[in-house]
């Protein structure tokens, strides 16, 4: 089974927040691919949570100087997971945060989002969740995709044993 699983950071959790790093990862291929977002490059992202700064580490002044500028995000993200579904442990808050940035380009998303629930049974899940609140997650996109991918191999090998 093709598992493809995609984090995001951003700049905080509110309504008004924004992508700031996206990775994802094909655990069958081994294809991955991490960047971050200039928010600069998107009109009227000024929303800035200095705790969320803390949590992922990420300077705005980095994400002006070595971040992608919006359209070239949507066009790299289709480029290379178009037809795929990705596998999110935050949905709720990847979707928002993808709809986002497409809806700033006009980019329809080529890749369909989806939660565990796509992969994990219910007891899967709480399976899952346990062992990654057992994490020391660092909160960085690329990171988060090895742990999340490692929890889900994980409650799945428990399954099939």
């Amino acid at each position: 089974m093709e598992l493809i699983c995609i984090d995001l950071e951003a700049s905080g959790l509110g309504a008004q927040s924004y992508p700031i790093e996206v990775a994802w990862k094909n655990d069958l291929t081994g294809e991955q691919d991490s960047f971050l977002i200039d928010p600069d490059t998107a009109e009227g992202w000024l929303y800035w949570d200095e705790y969320a700064e803390e949590m992922h580490g990420i300077e705005r002044e980095e994400l002006n100087k070595q971040g992608l500028d919006i359209i070239s995000a949507c066009k790299r993200l289709n480029e290379k997971l178009k037809d795929k579904i990705l596998i999110s442990d935050a949905v709720e808050f990847d979707l928002f945060w993808l709809t986002r940035l497409f809806e700033a380009t006009g980019i329809k998303p080529m890749f369909e989002m989806a939660g565990l629930d796509r992969i994990l049974s219910s007891e899967q899940r709480i399976q899952f969740g346990f062992l990654a609140k057992a994490q020391s997650r660092k909160h960085r996109a690329l990171d988060d995709v090895e742990d999340i991918i490692s929890c889900i191999k994980a409650v799945s090998c428990e399954a099939s044993a």
